[in-house]
């Protein structure tokens, strides 16, 4: 037995051997798998910091979802976004003119993608994909790509930025793919879960001859029985794509009847619709809509553009069957599309408004005007040195090694379609919210030591499917790829390993130096900074209405009682600031909110009118420009809000000083 082991350890070191002699070497401080957003704010980081960097794309369009139609940025509470993510909504919004904006066109946050890139001259191999990966004691010494031609990548430090988990997979390190159990981890929102949310009302037959059992049941319902709410099972939750449409005949192609074309696939959206005559198209898909009369279309109700239980396999298949699974969706939504708008069992009113839209032509231009990128929602998670759970995102167990912030509701879409007391139902979508941003774990981004000692996991993190829900949106995604480099660069020069790196180090860096570049870091005064914020009378702490962080101050007196909070920012470095303060969503906003200005430019009274605040896509609320200021360091100034001549809330949440150039 030894001398079989012997033998075959020659052999895997004499083939290894080979390929790094036979192929192409690349050698660089930290490779970066995966060209998704997370992978390009990574290799960003990583080569703003000082270190060699390659980034490898197995796609040919950079920014993975945030550029493949998610334009209505799932987000919640903008105060979980920090650093380069933020810096990335900044940088859209100054495209569109504003200070932030988490809506936009696919092309437009393809070419911010870009600028990151052409900025920091990070070097990309696009259309190369992973085949396999050498280690050496106990961790990664070199990839092996193939694209163009084969490559091999030698680094100190890797990143996977994938969707899939390809590289922690290739590397042994451990994972799992679906749901836990609730007992697992003390979870009540895990596993199998049938609720009411995109559900079938009752009385949806399921059978191809409805009360038929003996005929079969219609295209994408399972036989499989349902199982006990909170059973831990290995199925996915559902993909789609995120689709960009435009109702600009100027710039709109039809949707035309798609390859591959199916009628039988969408009988049960005739059911639905012949079941309940009061719906309309936007009961079946959901509008966002985007700058130049676009649209970011997502799932809606019991029948859309999910496409249940049809992905079970993606997370560990090979190219060539994700490449099939892929289509599939593609052949299923496309054929969606142009069934709701030309099968003659669809209302008319439902089929002339699908008419209105067609793909852009500016969009998409080298796939077809079509996505390439499949919604991608879960594949494999790590199971790292911590796993995140639902009680780090409801509260109830918090960490202080935390490296970036969640805020989402935990959200999991269908993962199967079945029947039930003879009825067609959906199961597995759980959206449960009613919290506020908490810190994401150091550790779930890092594997246990005995796995691998220098990859970071920033995108299939150490978590539990429900906590994974809440944690997977793109904005998250960036910042946690941000700290993930960081922490890569601090472990290369301290020279330790991944689990072995000072987390209190890289949380400094990240506050200090925010965009990896250098620069002054804005200075944001929150309501619940304590030693910032000075309170005149009597103000409503509000934990409820979301805002800015975890609460907000409010009065709804009217200006009868004379109240005011003043926010006092430290300012270390004299200069001239760019002021705003945050509106939140909120009922009964005053018309105008009355705001002073202290500063080294003496006093000023602005009046904020409710009118002119638009709020728009997820977001907890907007910034509001109040000017440019000089302030001086060490100085005592302030922007003083109060409910002088109030005729409803005034709200109190959050000042953000931005040193100008």
């Amino acid at each position: 037995m030894l001398l079989k082991r012997a033998i075959l350890l020659v052999s895997c070191l004499l083939t290894s051997g080979s390929l790094l002699f036979a192929n192409k070497v690349r050698e660089v401080d930290i490779c970066v798998y995966g060209g998704t957003s997370a992978g390009v704010i990574a290799a960003y980081t990583a080569k703003q910091l000082h270190k060699t960097v390659l980034l490898i794309s197995p796609d040919r369009r950079l920014g993975g979802l945030t550029t493949g139609g998610l334009g209505y940025t799932d987000i919640g509470n903008k105060f979980a976004i920090t650093g380069i993510s933020r810096d990335f909504y900044r940088r859209i919004g100054r495209h569109y003119g504003k200070l932030e904006q988490w809506i936009f066109e696919p092309h437009v946050a393809e070419a911010t993608f870009q600028q990151y890139v052409k900025e920091a001259g990070v070097e990309v191999l696009y259309n190369y994909s992973l085949t396999s990966v050498l280690k050496n004691n106990g961790g990664i010494s070199t990839i092996t790509v193939e694209g163009a031609t084969p490559l091999v990548v030698k680094a100190k430090m890797f990143i996977d930025c994938s969707y899939e988990g390809d590289l922690l997979a290739k590397a042994g390190v451990k994972y799992t793919v679906g749901r836990e159990a609730n007992s697992l981890y003390s979870e009540t929102y895990n596993g199998v879960q049938l609720r009411d949310k995109h559900q079938f009302p009752d009385g949806i037959d399921p059978y191809k001859e409805p009360g038929n059992p003996q005929s079969g049941l219609l295209w994408g319902i399972s036989d499989a029985a349902p199982d006990e709410n909170g059973t831990g099972d290995k199925k996915v939750q559902a993909y789609n794509f995120r689709i960009c449409l435009t109702s600009n005949p100027d710039n709109r192609i039809p949707i035309t009847r798609p390859e591959n074309y199916d009628p039988s696939q969408y009988e049960l959206l005739v059911r639905l619709l012949q079941h309940d005559k009061s719906l309309t198209i936007r009961n079946i898909l959901k509008f966002d809509y985007m700058p130049g009369n676009k649209t970011d279309i997502n799932n809606n109700g019991p029948f859309s553009t999910d496409m249940i239980g049809m992905n079970y396999n993606y997370p560990e298949a090979s190219k060539e069957e994700r490449a099939k699974i892929i289509k599939a969706h593609e052949d299923y939504t496309k054929g969606l599309l142009y069934f709701i708008g030309h099968d003659s069992r669809i209302p008319q009113a439902i089929r002339d408004e699908m008419l209105k839209w067609g793909y852009p032509k500016d969009e998409y231009t080298d796939n077809g005007n079509w996505s390439p990128q499949l919604y991608i929602r879960e594949a494999r998670r790590m199971v790292g040195a911590y796993v995140m759970t639902q009680a780090n995102c409801q509260g109830r167990e918090t960490v202080n090694d935390g490296v970036g912030m969640a805020a989402y509701t935990m959200d999991s879409h269908n993962c199967q379609r079945i029947v039930v007391n003879g009825m067609v139902k959906n199961e597995g979508d759980v959206q449960i919210g009613g919290f506020g941003p908490y810190p994401v774990s150091y550790r779930s981004l890092i594997p246990r030591e005995e796995d691998c000692s220098n990859l970071l996991v920033p995108v299939c993190l150490s978590a539990s499917h429900i906590a994974y829900g809440s944690i997977r949106m793109e904005p998250v995604f960036m910042v946690l790829a941000q700290s993930a480099a960081t922490a890569a660069v601090e472990a290369i020069n301290s020279r330790k390993s991944v689990q072995q790196v000072d987390v209190s180090k890289v949380q400094q860096q990240l506050k200090n130096n925010p965009l990896a570049n250098g620069s002054t870091p804005e200075i944001l005064v929150d309501n619940d900074d304590s030693t910032q914020v000075k309170l005149i009378g009597n103000w409503v702490r509000d934990t409820k209405s979301g805002g800015y962080g975890h609460s907000l101050y409010a009065d709804y007196s009217k200006g009868s009682e004379a109240k005011e909070i003043s926010f006092q920012p430290a300012i270390k470095q004299s200069g001239k600031y760019h002021v705003y303060t945050y509106i939140p969503k909120i009922q009964h906003l005053s018309g105008t909110t009355t705001i002073n200005i202290r500063s080294g430019d003496g006093n000023k009274e602005i009046k904020v009118s409710a009118s002119d605040i638009k709020i728009e896509g997820q977001t907890s609320g907007e910034w509001v420009d109040l000017g440019s200021y000089h302030f001086k360091a060490g100085s005592k100034g302030a922007v003083v809000i109060s409910n002088k001549q109030a005729d409803g809330a005034v709200v109190a949440d959050a000042v953000l000083f931005i040193a100008e150039k």
